[in-house]
């Protein structure tokens, strides 16, 4: 495997990866550190996402409203995530004026003012931001399911957290959070684009090596029990229409097994894209398309994993047809994966199933922000050789591996089975 990046932990602890790629001349810059959902406590739930929207409220060298006139007048665009495991912060910039960006999260990292009257105000912008979800079906069905997949695990609440805490957490509590986890031991930085390795490790070096090595973070250690049985719930709230949903387990994205799930995934429902920026391709040659569209149970189906630290889920949502209870279109989902479990795949369609996961991979890795986004986000649950061999171990992949994961993973006794049912729509369905 050819060494086509740089890569290095600075003496403060953090890890840098530098990637020259001279197609164009942009560079593209991600700050990723390690806190996420799964790191807070019950009564703190939201506070990750919380802080990272407090980075974009400014530092006394940077304040907030310069630092967005800054980027774009310079041609550039940024943003930010929080998920279950991690929060990233990137910058693709002009090629001459990426300095900005370094600059910029070298300051934030520890000089963030966290302003009550800032946190007051965006207090109000995350409450809306709930409340806007609460008007959405599939966040109420999927929030609903999550809790009852993890009882104990922190993965059980969503990443903007719960409304009681939302109103609860305080300023302190925000930048207590802040201090804890925002610091170099606990971060990773991987730039990628048009640049002298030698010259930007340099710079590199000037920035974020004068900030001092923090504690290491504690982390919530809660495993969580094997399921005692299938799980059914029902959602009830605004809409007109019934949707399915059905989350089996999945594993860490460091398992081995993570692979022929990912090619089972093809199969069954067609490949998730694990890129952060790259979208999808149609899903109409899978086989729960084909067996629930085209056949008239479902309006529509998707499905897909996520790349994570602990095992998460594997997640089937279904808009359920009009004329359709939802039970008969679960019947034909059952009856699907059964086939899946006891069946052979024939080599061409796991052929066919490994070149659509492979094609949607490659094309969405191509980009200088998915290049420099890879080299963080696969040391969050893994290490970049992940990524660098991704490829090639799903070629590898036997039809014998996926459905031997089909069997073990979708076991009845694992799942958590969720219906949404519309009250604004009189519906004959009933679970």
């Amino acid at each position: 495997m050819k060494k086509e990046y740089y890569k290095t932990i600075l003496s403060n602890g953090l890890m840098v990866f530098l990637k020259e790629v001279h197609t164009s001349p942009l560079i593209s810059s991600w700050m990723w550190y390690r806190v996420g959902s799964k790191d807070e406590p019950s009564g703190k739930t939201g506070i990750s996402h919380w802080v990272e929207h407090m980075q974009f409220k400014g530092t006394p060298r940077f304040p907030a409203k310069v630092l967005d006139k800054a980027i774009s007048r310079n041609g550039g665009y940024w943003n930010a995530f929080t998920f279950l495991d991690w929060t990233t912060y990137f910058e693709t910039m002009p090629a001459d004026k990426v300095d900005l960006a370094l600059q910029l999260e070298a300051d934030r990292m520890t000089n963030s003012l966290f302003d009550p009257k800032e946190v007051a105000s965006e207090r109000t912008v995350i409450l809306s931001e709930r409340e806007g979800n609460e008007n959405e079906p599939l966040f109420l069905l999927g929030e609903a399911v999550q809790h009852a997949a993890f009882r104990v695990h922190p993965y059980h609440h969503e990443v903007i957290g719960e409304k009681a805490d939302l109103l609860a957490i305080t300023r302190d509590d925000l930048y207590q959070h802040y201090r804890t986890y925002y610091t170099p031991n606990n971060a990773v930085l991987a730039i990628a684009g048009d640049f002298n390795t030698k010259s930007m490790l340099a710079r590199v070096r000037e920035l974020f090596e004068p900030i001092p090595r923090g504690p290491k973070p504690p982390r919530l250690v809660r495993p969580e029990p094997p399921p005692r049985g299938e799980i059914r719930l029902t959602v009830e709230g605004p809409g007109e229409t019934t949707y399915v949903q059905v989350a089996y387990p999945f594993p860490a994205g460091a398992h081995p097994d993570f692979f022929p799930m990912t090619v089972l995934d093809s199969l069954l429902a067609g490949p998730t894209n694990l890129n952060m920026f790259g979208g999808g391709i149609s899903n109409r040659t899978s086989r729960l398309y084909r067996t629930l569209v085209e056949k008239e149970y479902a309006v529509s189906v998707s499905a897909g994993g996520a790349a994570t630290i602990d095992p998460f889920l594997y997640t089937i949502t279904i808009t359920v047809h009009p004329k359709r209870k939802p039970e008969e279109t679960l019947a034909a989902l059952d009856a699907e994966i059964e086939r899946l479990q006891n069946e052979r795949v024939e080599p061409a369609e796991i052929e066919r199933a490994i070149k659509q996961a492979r094609a949607l991979f490659a094309y969405g890795s191509e980009s200088i922000t998915n290049q420099a986004f890879w080299m963080g986000y696969a040391e969050m649950f893994a290490n970049y050789t992940w990524f660098l061999t991704f490829l090639e171990k799903l070629s590898e992949v036997t039809a014998e591996e996926v459905e031997r994961v089909a069997r073990q993973y979708f076991r009845p006794q694992w799942r958590v089975v969720g219906t949404y049912r519309p009250t604004n729509h009189r519906s004959s369905a009933s679970m």
